[in-house]
């Protein structure tokens, strides 16, 4: 898988040891030539990651909404720029040229493209999954709520039928290569 879709935060006040995973992501990313496909901003481990990438040897895109633009938060790492009306736009293009889609620790902005891409594949849009970064248990509590759905009927198939979880870098590895 050469297009690695990457969800993550774009705030810079959570602990560091995130953006030092996220700083090893995009290392390996940029050092195996791969392209990152992320939300475009200047911002938290968004910015973390594509710099990672860029200093590393790999492309850099992102999928950049007006009003991304708008307050000036743009990456100046990107070798790319899709730009997006809204972001249920940047979700849509992001899933759609991704191989992959990773979700890094993040907040409301990251659920919301995790469910989208799930919600979407479990209706028969596409086929992929979201693969939870679950370093430090950062998922954990999320990934219950989902069994709770589940275990109470909410789902019509399990929801690991759309997503995979990874607690290492090197598991992630083995789920890109």
């Amino acid at each position: 898988m050469e297009k690695i879709g990457i969800f993550c935060s774009a705030s810079e006040n959570i602990d560091k040891m995130y953006f030092e995973s996220a700083c090893r992501i995009g290392e390996w990313i940029g050092q195996t030539g791969k392209t990152l496909i992320y939300g475009g901003a200047n911002l938290g481990l968004m910015e973390c990651v594509a710099r990672a990438v860029k200093e590393n040897g790999g492309k850099v895109i992102g999928v950049v909404p007006a009003k991304l633009e708008e307050k000036g938060s743009v990456s100046t790492c990107l070798d790319e720029v899709i730009h997006t009306h809204n972001l249920s736009d940047r979700k849509d293009i992001m899933t759609e040229k991704s191989d992959i889609l990773v979700a890094l620790p993040g907040g409301v902005g990251t659920f919301d493209e995790i469910f989208h891409v799930i919600a979407a594949a479990s209706i028969g849009y596409h086929q992929k999954k979201v693969v939870f970064y679950n370093e430090y248990g950062f998922y954990d509590e999320l990934l219950k709520a989902l069994k709770t759905l589940e275990d109470k009927g909410f789902a019509r198939q399990p929801f690991s039928t759309y997503y995979e979880i990874t607690n290492t870098l090197e598991e992630l590895k083995e789920k890109i290569n």
